[in-house]
């Protein structure tokens, strides 16, 4: 997490937001330290519900399917990391009705009924393309028909001070009698970072390390040479496991991570191969929570795998700060 100006710190105090697909809860962290107050929460999977109580205090409510819309607190600004899902509409135009079957329309309808000031939504990058853009646009219309102005952008994470590659897009959109036609998002600062930024002590890795006779490395590899000056924001790929396939690569520490996943196989599975202090291992959940923008102080689910999954679908904290810094300077101030 970015530390939030004294100027910003309490500029959301007054608003309240929901927290909708909330995962462990990157939206809320990032809400909170300019002073919001979260008043719904909801969230499907148990793991991540029980990691968002021992941090926040609070139980998310389940299935967001079966959960009315007039029972949801008011609220000024609604969150949704929301999963990505085609609309199957063959070109009928029903508007609203065209979000129905997806988990979008859940969405769409807690917005429809209580039309709060502002939508912030986050989702992967291909989302832009997803369905032939099709999924994108249809979204982008429901918004419009219940009277949101739309902006959004694809970010990667590593241009905004968080050593790993991670490129999402977020969707915002204001009400309409706001008159926000248009919305900057942040210039990154593209401070130069590099996963070896945030890693443990040797000491506390053990677990992560492995063990195997089938590591290759590229010729001319030469591990105490600053590969980092050449290769800012990436992923420096210097060898394989076995035949190198997904969760088989080994990238350098002087370079960024690679995208954190929730799935995936491989003896790399979910955070990749890194060559660390001169050892081959996996990242630790807490260095995975730092990639995320998570203070060290966040408590961890103690079961590696779904800590692994946890991360792996929530979002930077960060990117959504620097984001709010610019709602807030751009829409709460406006005018004033």
């Amino acid at each position: 997490m970015i530390n939030v100006s004294d100027d910003l710190k309490n500029s959301l105090i007054n608003y309240k937001f929901i927290d909708l697909f909330s995962g462990i809860g990157g939206f809320r962290l990032a809400l909170e330290s300019f002073g919001a107050q979260c008043v719904f929460s909801s969230e499907i999977d148990p793991h991540a519900k029980q990691i968002y109580k021992d941090n926040f205090g609070d139980t998310p409510e389940g299935d967001i399917t079966k959960i009315d819309e007039k029972l949801i607190p008011k609220h000024n600004i609604l969150c949704a990391g929301f999963p990505c899902q085609s609309f199957s509409i063959s070109g009928k135009q029903l508007g609203f009705d065209d979000a129905r079957g997806t988990l979008f329309f859940d969405i769409a309808r807690i917005i429809n009924y209580h039309h709060p000031e502002i939508l912030f939504l986050e989702n992967v990058k291909n989302f832009e393309r997803h369905d032939e853009g099709k999924t994108l646009k249809k979204v982008i219309e429901i918004l419009k028909l219940i009277n949101y102005d739309v902006h959004y952008k694809v970010l990667n994470a590593c241009f905004f001070g968080i050593p790993q590659k991670r490129e999402r897009i977020f969707i915002l959109a204001f009400r309409k009698d706001l008159n926000i036609k248009k919305f900057d998002f942040p210039n990154p600062p593209m401070l130069p970072v590099k996963l070896k930024d945030i890693i443990l002590q040797d000491q506390d890795v053990q677990d992560f390390i492995i063990k195997r006779e089938d590591v290759s490395f590229k010729e001319k590899v030469d591990f105490h040479l600053d590969l980092f000056q050449d290769n800012l924001f990436k992923p420096i790929r210097i060898g394989v496991v076995n035949k190198g396939g997904q969760g088989e690569r080994i990238y350098h520490e002087r370079g960024v991570a690679i995208t954190l996943s929730a799935y995936g196989g491989g003896v790399g599975a979910k955070t990749g191969l890194y060559i660390i202090n001169g050892t081959l291992r996996k990242l630790a959940p807490r260095e995975c929570a730092r990639l995320m923008g998570f203070p060290d102080s966040f408590k961890i689910c103690s079961m590696n795998g779904q800590a692994y999954k946890q991360f792996g679908n929530s979002v930077v904290v960060d990117m959504l700060q620097y984001i709010l810094t610019e709602i807030v300077k751009q829409v709460i101030n406006n005018g004033r």
